[in-house]
Parts: structure tokens; sequence; C-alpha cells
């Protein structure tokens, strides 16, 4: 059920990536469980029948879930594909997550085991199974990768990670191969401890090597390479350090890399692997003489590959040479130790040439003891570099990753110590598994019921069992005096093995069974089936190594300081019984399981779905094959001979509440109450069940399905009972949001008017006042008690006049009686000849309030309004105004138009412009006044000039005009001007070219005064 809060943006993501969790849980994925399969092979109801958990495993493999439970072992497929489930996003999510409760995933199991130590503070191991090219190495890389990414990190922690993260392709390079089956195949067996200290960061680790494949180095099958480090080395190596090895860069120049025909392979680059392994052997700390030393030997190796041996001389002396340089040993030395073995009579040692065939052996075992005892110090250096020099106690997570069980047309030596380790680790898988089943079974307070399952005790023994088993025997054979071959080994294990369930030869068997047997053939029945193994020329080894002492003692007096550490073990003398391969891996073995044994276990169990590595292919045949070998039936049979199910009271209930309604949607009692009140609410039946003390346990994986079948019917009614509070909390919390809301606009607004309305309150109080005061004091003089009622009064009036004015002016008798006040005002207004000047006053006063503040205010009004101001000064100065009107003065002196304005007074004409008097002319210095008959409105005034303040001449005087004669006036003494008038249809004044002023409009008659 997925719930969004759009309330909460920051959760979001978090919140969706839980409720992706809560979907993909193991439980959920019942519902679908008929389409997937199922996540847990336990609930498999039909858990003995191979077809149903094949069936289960096609499944999911085909909607490319490639994980799948039994139990807490987790069973991998490969999917030869590219699936994007390997990203830091999925690590995220599968870190600190309960084990079930998401998809199986590699992660999951990574990290369960990872909290599991952190909690309890023990050690703990994964072991990492499967057939060549199932996807093992990957597997054990994803689960570094994890813990990488997830462990604390520091700059020191940062160097240790960095160390174990590219040891693997060191290790890889020196130890993985193409095989017809993987293009990346390990070619030996590696335990890594990984030691963690309590804080859960990684501090170090330990690598462990078993049983290298090394006939490897001198044999490849057809279609197969040797191991990777050589191509990359021809391939990717610089030029120079090339030379100085005496190699070219042709692998089709080396035998031991051509034998498999398959020098190249398209998805390996070996130049770019090359520079990898460069970068981690300098990050692991290796010393520049190091890796120098490392590749001669591998160098020396091919050069070996390359020397032939015919009668008692060997061939091609150039590789010889080579070799003998890399390998720091005098070439006639080397070339000694390879063609001849050492003899001991008595006191003497006798050298005797080897035969051809002899020589070839002793140049492949001696290849192979080089790259063998190489690889050892190689992961000696890598542990040293790894190693945690805080003696505090740590905790260890190792992970072992080994073959699964092989099965070849032909099985040798190598078959034998691969199928034998699986043998004791599954007796491990076993004893340990029933282990963890029996302790939570008593820690539950659950009666322990005894399991069967087969004990493949009988098996090991057969094999291991001193003086008796097949490696003593083995050992006995090679060591004994005498010429010992396979066939004398063969009888000898029949004569030892006769009669037991689980041996049977060609000699041995029935007449039926004999048919399937060679001659040479011995057959073992395995816990995982029968497995027939040929002792022909691939048992009998350590005779032949008596042989080839000499030829290692050789190698005691090499100066590579690496050989030299490879060789310092080898005995002086061959008076001490040598170990045989089969000894020495089975001593490591038992070392391994010593190790093992004081772990807590955890299994990955690797499938090939094909042979030919495509994706989306699954071959039934091949994988029901590797289900039967790794043992898994097996596992799941002894995991559901109790109890299929069983989850901690607080999971279930929190998962199945909603089924019971006593327990929906809270419980208020313990867990283990409220799972007893569901189950009894479900109708489980006795049988069914099991209460421990902090887990339910249920047998049959149909009671799961049935109560999941019901939960998911549930769902829907829960989802919508849940949709609906959450709708009404939703409308309930933006009601509220909104009332609230609403609430505060009211508050604030209701503020707001009663700050007003006492504004309001306060100003009419104060007007109210001031009104009192002022009609208290309304008679006496104007003052700041009295004059705002008195300016009220003056309104009043004046408003009620409006309304009430007489129609004549000369009617006195109709008039509002004014206030004391207005007296004044009242004489003005019943008084016309008093009226004049105060509308001139209120226009010089409107004049002085516009100036220079508004700009049209001279082209919106008449222009000459700016002389009204001074008219009224000149009213106020001298006389009344009799007359006044605006006119444009021509000057005397070229006749420039001039804006004034003329006022005739009782005394005097005035000339003003603005606010000074531009010109004053007395009435008694007039002597005449003369206009033209033509329609120009010019008047021109005639002075004398006896006034020293007058000026000289005439002053012409016009409105437009224009006339039909020529008027003489003098400017100055001695200097005249003339007015040129003249009839037209169109009036202008203008200064003609002969310097007259030119007067043109319609034609009236001339008066002359």
């Amino acid at each position: 059920i997925v719930l969004k809060n759009i309330n909460n943006q920051n959760k979001t993501n978090s919140l969706e990536e839980r409720c992706q969790r809560i979907l993909q849980d193991m439980e959920g994925s019942l519902t679908a469980r008929d389409r997937v399969g199922i996540q847990d092979f336990v609930l498999l109801d039909a858990y003995t029948s191979e077809t149903a958990f094949m069936d289960n495993l096609r499944k999911r493999f085909n909607e490319n879930l490639i994980y799948t439970y039994i139990g807490t072992l987790l069973v991998s497929v490969n999917p030869y594909k590219e699936l994007g489930i390997y990203t830091k996003k999925q690590m995220d999510i599968y870190m600190g997550v309960n084990f079930f409760e998401l998809p199986p995933h590699i992660f999951a199991l990574a990290d369960n085991v990872y909290r599991t130590m952190i909690s309890e503070t023990n050690n703990h191991f994964i072991l990492i199974s499967g057939e060549s090219g199932a996807g093992k190495t990957e597997a054990s890389k994803k689960v570094l990768q994890f813990y990488a990414v997830c462990c604390p990190s520091t700059r020191l922690l940062d160097n240790v990670r960095d160390r174990l993260l590219l040891s693997n392709p060191v290790l890889e390079a020196f130890g993985n191969a193409k095989t017809l089956k993987n293009d990346n195949s390990s070619r030996f067996g590696k335990y890594m401890d990984i030691q963690f200290d309590h804080q859960g960061a990684a501090v170090g680790g330990h690598i462990l090597s078993y049983l290298l494949e090394k006939s490897r180095v001198v044999h490849q099958n057809h279609g197969e390479r040797n191991f990777h480090i050589f191509y990359q080395l021809v391939e990717g190596g610089e030029d120079e350090l090339l030379r100085w090895l005496g190699l070219e860069r042709n692998c089709q120049k080396y035998r031991y890399l051509i034998q498999g025909e398959c020098a190249k392979v398209s998805s390996i680059n070996d130049k770019s692997d090359w520079k990898t392994v460069q970068k981690a052997l300098t990050i692991i700390e290796f010393s520049e003489k190091d890796i120098e030393h490392l590749f001669a030997i591998i160098a020396s190796v091919l050069h070996l590959g390359n020397v032939h041996f015919e009668a008692s001389f060997s061939l091609f002396p150039l590789f010889i040479i080579y070799s003998s340089q890399l390998l720091g040993i005098p070439s006639n030395i080397l070339q000694e130790g390879l063609t001849h073995r050492k003899i001991e009579a008595k006191a003497e040692e006798v050298l005797s040439p080897f035969t051809a065939e002899h020589a070839k052996y002793a140049r492949d075992a001696l290849a192979k003891a080089i790259y063998g005892r190489t690889f050892t110090w190689l992961v000696n250096k890598i542990n040293e570099s790894l190693v945690n020099k805080d003696s505090t106690r740590k905790t260890v997570i190792g992970l072992l990753d080994i073959y699964g069980f092989e099965v070849f047309d032909v099985n040798s030596f190598e078959q034998f110590c691969i199928n034998f380790c699986n043998e004791k680790l599954q007796q491990l898988f076993i004893q340990l598994t029933l282990k963890s089943e029996q302790e939570e079974y008593e820690m539950e307070g659950i009666e322990w019921e005894p399991v069967p399952y087969f004990n493949n005790k009988i098996i090991c023994d057969l094999v291991e069992e001193k003086h008796r088993g097949i490696i003593s025997i083995l050992d006995e054979e090679c060591l004994r005096p005498g010429e010992a071959t396979d066939f004398t080994f063969l009888e000898k294990l029949e004569e030892k093995m006769c009669g037991h369930p689980h041996f049977v030869t060609h000699k041995l068997a029935d007449q039926k069974t004999r048919k399937t047997l060679e001659r040479g053939d011995f057959r073992l029945l395995h816990y995982a089936g029968e497995v027939t193994y040929s002792v022909v020329g691939k048992f009998h080894l350590i005779h032949k190594f008596k042989n080839c002492l000499l030829l290692f003692k050789v190698m005691r007096q090499s100066k590579n300081s690496i050989i030299q550490h490879c060789f310092h073990t080898i005995e002086p003398d061959g008076k001490k019984r040598p170990e045989t391969v089969a000894t020495q891996f089975k001593s490591s073995l038992a070392g391994l399981t010593e190790i093992l044994m004081t772990k807590d276990p955890w299994y990955v169990r690797c499938l090939k779905p094909n042979h030919c590595k495509q994706p989306d292919r699954f071959d039934d045949v091949m994988v029901r094959h590797q289900v039967k070998y790794l043992g898994l039936m097996e596992h799941l049979r002894v995991r559901r001979a109790g109890f299929a199910y069983r989850r901690r009271y607080e999971i279930f209930l929190k998962r199945y509440k909603a089924l019971c309604p006593d327990t929906w949607p809270h419980w208020k009692g313990t867990p283990a109450e409220g799972v007893q009140r569901l189950i009894k609410h479900l109708g489980y039946k006795p049988d069914e069940y099991k209460m421990g003390r902090t887990k339910i346990f249920i047998r049959h994986p149909r009671t799961l399905f049935a109560t999941e079948d019901a939960f998911e019917i549930c769902k829907h009614e829960l989802a919508t009972r849940i949709q609906a509070k959450y709708k009404g909390y939703r409308v309930k919390g933006e009601y509220q949001r909104q009332r609230e809301a609403a609430t505060k606009i009211e508050t604030c607004w209701r503020g707001l008017q009663a700050r007003r309305e006492r504004e309001r309150r306060a100003w009419a109080v104060k007007v109210i006042k001031k009104f009192i005061k002022g009609f208290m004091n309304r008679n006496q003089p104007v003052s700041m008690d009295n004059s705002d009622y008195l300016a009220f009064v003056r309104q009043s009036y004046l408003t009620r006049l409006k309304d009430n004015l007489p129609k004549s002016v000369l009617d006195k008798t109709i008039w509002l009686t004014p206030p004391p006040i207005m007296q004044e005002v009242f004489h003005i207004l019943i008084n016309p000849l008093l009226l004049k000047p105060c509308k001139l006053q209120i226009k010089a006063l409107t004049s002085d309030i516009f100036k220079g503040r508004k700009e049209n205010y001279p082209q919106s009004h008449c222009i000459y309004i700016m002389f009204v101001s001074l008219a009224w000064e000149t009213y106020v100065i001298s006389h009344s105004t009799q007359y006044s009107v605006p006119v444009i003065k021509y000057d005397r002196n070229g006749f420039r138009p001039r804006f004034r304005q003329l006022i005739f007074t009782q005394a005097a004409a005035y000339l003003v412009e603005e606010a000074k008097i531009k010109q004053r002319v007395n009435y008694s210095s007039l002597k005449g006044v003369s206009v033209s008959d033509l329609s120009d409105n010019f008047l021109i005034l005639h002075v004398t000039c006896d006034d020293t303040k007058q000026k000289v001449g005439g002053e012409q005087i016009s409105l437009s005009g224009s006339i039909c004669m020529k008027l003489l006036f003098d400017i100055q003494p001695g200097k005249e001007g003339f007015v040129d008038f003249k009839s037209s249809s169109e009036s202008m004044v203008y200064r003609a070219k002969n310097g007259h002023l030119m007067v043109v409009s319609p034609h009236n008659p001339m008066h002359t005064t």
C-alpha cells in the first residue's frame, strides 16, 4: 500500500523508496508466485520434487530474477548480460535492511553477514562455489565492492580498501585463464579473510590459495589459453621491457601460448588489463625490483617452453641463455639440470643423462614449479601489504571462492582433488547447517526432531583415511622402491578398496557397469553423483619428482630474489620423504576446514544456465546437473525437515495484523500475544505452527500462502479505508488552515478599523474643541484660536451666497447679511467700482501661484496674465486703474516686437512687462494719437521730447494692421523712422527690406487726433 504525503516534500524520496521496499519484500511477492516464482525455495510445497525446484528456478530466470534463497543460502544463476542491479543506489537500498525484507540479492547476503558480525562480534565466512563460468569470481567481487562502500572511510582505511580491491586483478592475471566454459576462469581456490575493527571498518586482510592448476602452464586444451599474465606481458608490455626480457610481441612465437590455438580472444583486452595489473602492483606496494624480477620469471617460463630436446643434447640454446639470464643462473648449470639426473651410489653422486622424453618432462616440471611457487610468493606478498599491525581483537568475514564439482569426459588428478574438496565442504556444510538449525530450535524452546540426511563421511574417509585412503595409497605407490606405474597404483586400490560401496573399477564391477569403465579407470560415488577418474599418466607424479631434485637444487643458485625465496625450502638431500601434491592439498584442506569450523557459514551457489554463454537461455539438463552436484536439493531437504517459515513476532504481526479486528490497527499487548490472537482468528491448526520464544514457526508453505492470499484480499478494503482516513485528514487540515487564516485576517481587519475609528474620533474631538473655542473668540482679532472657525464662517457664507446672488449688481436689497468677518468683502461685492480691482488682485495672485510651476500655463491661458501682478501693484501704489489691455510694442530701433501690458490710470499710461514698469507716459506730454483707416488695430501715441526721462520719438503700438501711406517719426535727434501702411486682404506686420515697418491690413478710413 503506497501512501504519499505531499505535505512533507523533503521526505518524498525516502518514503517512495521505503514503499518500494514494502512492495518488493518476500511475502509481498507471494501473490505473484505463479508468474515470477517463489523467492525462497523453502516455501515450495513440493520441496522434495526436483521438477518443482527447476520450474521455480526457470520462472525467476525468465523474469531476470537471478537470485533465489534456500533459507539463508543464496542461489545465483549467471545471466550472461548486464542487469543494472549492482549500482551504488542498489547498495544503498540494501544497507541495513532485514535479510528477507527485499528481494534476494548478493548485497542482501553481504549486508546481513556484515551487520551480524558487528552486532554479535563473531567471525563469519561466505562460501561461493559453482562450476567454471557460473559467476563465482564476479560474486566475490560484488561482495568486496559492497564492503568498500558500506564500511566507514578514512584515508588509512581507503588504502586498505584499495589494496583489497586491487588484489583481485593481480590474482586474476596470474591465476585465471580462458577455458572452454569461461573466458575468465579461476584456476585456483581462494580464501580471503577481511578483518574489521570494532566500528566495522575494514583494517586488513589475508589470502590463502589452494590447488593452482599448474599443468595449464605447459599444456592447454584446444580452445583454451594459458594464464592471462603471459598474454598481457607479450601484448601490453613496453618495447623496452620486451627487449630486456628477450621477448617478441607475437604470442605465436611461444610454444606454451599456442597449444590451445586461441591466443586472441575478442572478449579479453590484454593491453588494458596489463595497465590495470601494473597500477595494482604499484598500489599494493610492490617495489620496482620485485616487479622486475617477477616479470623476468614470467618471461623465463616462456623461453623454457621453447627449449626442445633430441637424443642427449638440447636444441635452441638461445632460449636456454635467455632463461638462465632472467633466472640469474649460469646457462651451463641450467642446461645440465634440464638434461641430467643425480643418482646416489653409496657415498658418491653420479649424473645420468635423461632421455629426450624425461628431459621434456623435467623442463615442464621446472616451468610448473617456478610458476606455482612464484604464485605462492605473489599471494604472500599481497598478504604483507594487507596485514593489520594493530594487535587489538578483530572480527573477520571470510570469502571462499572455490570450484564446484567438476565432471568431464576424462577426469584426472585435478578433478579428483577438486571433488574431494567439495566433498569435505559438503560435509562441513551439512554439519554447520544442522548445527545452526538445532541451535535455533533450542534457543526458541522448540523440540528438535532428528533430521535424516546422507552423511558423506564415508566418502571423505575413502579418500583421506590414513593408510587405507586413496591419497595414502597414492603416496606409498609413488615413493616405494622400484618402478611404479599407473596400473600398479590401480591394483593397489583394488586390493585395499575391494567391497567398498562407493568405489568400483573395471575389475570389481559387475557385468553391466564394466561396460562403462576402461581398464585404467576407477569410479567414486560422491554425494553429488558418480565420477569416473582415469589413472593413466595422471596420478603417478611424485616418482618423477625424485628425478627433478637436481634441477630444483640448481634453482637455489639463482640471483633472482623471488626464485631464491621460492626454492630455499627444498630439502638439501633426498633422504627425507617428500610430500606428494595430494598430501599437500589434503593438509591445506584440513587447515581450511579448521578455519571454517570457527566461523558462522553463509553460502552462495552459482549456476551456469547454458554452455554457450548466451543470455535468456535456460538449459534444463545442464542446470539440473549442477543442482545435483551442488547438493541444493539436499540442503533444501535439511531446511524443510522442520518448519518451512519462521519470523519474529514483531514482523509477522506488523504485516498481518489487518486480518484480525482485535489486532488492527494497534495492538496494545505483547507481540507474542498479538500473534496468538491473530492465528486463532485465522484458524491455524495446532500441527501447523509452533510458538517459540521470539518467533513463530509455520510448518507448511500452504499455510503461509493462504495467509498471504487473505491479506491480498484485505489490502484493497484496507487501502480504501486508509485513503478515506487520509483524505479526511487532508481536508480537515486544509479546513483548519483556512479557518486559522480567516481568523487572522479578521483580527487584523478589526484592529485596523478600530485604530481608524480611534483616530477619527480623536480628530473629531480636536475639531469640535477648536470650533467651540473659535466660536467663543469669533469677535476677537484673527488668531490661532479662531482662524479655523472664521474660515468656516467665510466658507459657509460664500457657499450660501453662491445660491442667493441678486440678478443685478445694482440691486443691493436682496444680498445676504454677511457675518462680521465678511463685512469688508460684502462692500466690495456690492460696489462695482471696487470689484474690478479685486478681480485684478485675484488675477495677480493666480499668476504668482502658477509662475514657474506650470510650463504650459501661459499657452493654456492668456499670455498677458503675467502683467496682472504689476497692474495690481501699480493700482495699489498710485491711482485706481481705468483701463488695461495687452499689446505688442515695436521698438523704434529695429522694430522688434515686445509683449507689454498697457494700463491707463487717471494720471498716466503705463507699459509694463511682468512685474516691471517699462515706461510711463504722462498725459501732459501726450501730443496726440494716430490710427490708420485699415483694420489693423494699430495705435500710435505722439509724445513730446521735453521730458529727458521719456524716450525720444513716437511709439508705435499695434494689435495688427496695414496703411496706404507713410508715417515719419523721430527715433532720436537727427535720426528718423518710417511706418508704411498698406491695404491687403491679409493682415501682417513685418520689417521691410528698406528698413521700414510695414503694416498690412484690410482698408478702413483713417482718423488722426
